[in-house]
């Protein structure tokens, strides 16, 4: 095929993906809230339009005119089935992943593809910038990105290959800090900020704040991993299951607060790493929290007086507590898939059965 260098390939290779994209982002992205869903579009616009995270947006009738066509886009292609993927001479299934990366190999470039929250299948395409081993897993780190649907994670596990991605991670950092400049609170982000030096420079404070949040987003992949050994695949086939959006809440906390028991809150407790510390309970929130209220309690003793005895403790026992709950849900899903959905469902309107 020759080297993606070559612009008419590369070109060939983004638009392919990007129309995926598009067809993905047709058929979901309304499902979100309508203040989620105004906000996923703002950063979309402003990526898209290539202005920095943190750069000043076009007026609101600029992206207000930009909002309108995207829908409108959307109409056409709702009902279109997602296409190949040309890389290699060949063409590919859109979710072949793994075949489509190692026809990318040497051309400096990553391509995603999976099936993420509430079914919603999501797509990229960018620069691989560095490549790692860790605990046996592949880790890569993709700088900028060529495609992109409406919602960027900024870390996914996908088999034994973790991929962080660096423009999410960036644009989830200034939304953050966005929001909090127009309120200035104290509490756990004020405090992660001023770890990372904020007030003296805010842009090189969120250069490291995203370094140290990649190798944060690294230990929860390898988190995930772990629970996942004990897990056993029946767990993505028990969370494909799930009827009910509250039902996945639930079921995707309970593995979060493992995976972050396990590997994630141990190893930033061992470092001593405060900026991150206070930066992962900044975002402690949802249903991970109102499941684990004794992890909460633990770290407003830490951050008052710096004593993580009770951190250390609602660790130890949420890797426990978590495995439990994680085991209970496989065992009611191999009842059947509506005993395990029943459950969930009724645990995220009434989590006291199951909260620590």
């Amino acid at each position: 095929m020759g080297s993606f260098d070559a612009l008419c390939e590369l070109d060939r290779l983004v638009d392919a993906v990007r129309r995926n994209c598009s067809i993905t982002d047709a058929r979901h992205a309304r499902d979100m809230t309508m203040c989620n869903y105004l906000l996923e579009m703002r950063e979309y616009c402003r990526w898209e339009r290539g202005i920095p995270p943190g750069g000043i947006l076009p007026p609101r009738s600029e992206i207000g005119t930009w909002l309108i066509a995207r829908e409108a886009l959307w109409e056409e292609l709702v009902g279109e089935d997602y296409g190949i993927v040309p890389v290699g001479g060949r063409n590919h299934d859109p979710f072949e992943s793994d075949a489509i990366n190692q026809a990318l190999q040497g051309h400096g470039l990553i391509y995603g593809a999976g099936i993420g929250r509430f079914r919603k299948p999501h797509f990229f395409l960018g620069r691989l910038v560095r490549e790692d081993k860790r605990e046996g897993l592949r880790v890569l780190v993709c700088g900028r990105e060529y495609a992109r649907d409406l919602t960027a994670f900024p870390a996914v596990l996908r088999g034994d290959t973790i991929v962080v991605r660096g423009e999410a991670l960036r644009q989830w950092l200034w939304e953050k800090v966005e929001a909090w400049r127009a309120k200035h609170s104290e509490g756990a982000l004020k405090a992660a900020l001023d770890s990372y030096g904020y007030g003296a420079d805010a842009r090189d404070a969120i250069e490291l704040m995203a370094e140290a949040e990649t190798e944060v987003l690294v230990l929860h992949e390898l988190g995930e991993h772990a629970a996942g050994r004990w897990l056993s695949p029946s767990w993505e086939a028990m969370l494909s299951s799930c009827r009910s959006k509250r039902a996945e809440v639930v079921a995707r906390a309970v593995r979060d607060n493992l995976a972050d028991c396990l590997t994630t809150l141990p190893a930033l407790l061992e470092r001593d790493a405060r900026g991150s510390l206070h930066f992962w309970f900044a975002n402690f929130d949802g249903m991970r929290h109102e499941l684990f209220p004794s992890l909460a309690a633990a770290y407003r003793v830490w951050h008052a007086n710096l004593d993580a005895t009770l951190l250390h403790r609602a660790l130890s026992e949420g890797s426990s507590h978590w495995r439990h709950v994680a085991e209970d849900i496989l065992a009611r899903f191999e009842q059947g898939e509506e005993a395990a959905d029943a459950a969930l469902a009724h645990w995220g309107n009434d989590p006291a059965a199951i909260l620590l």
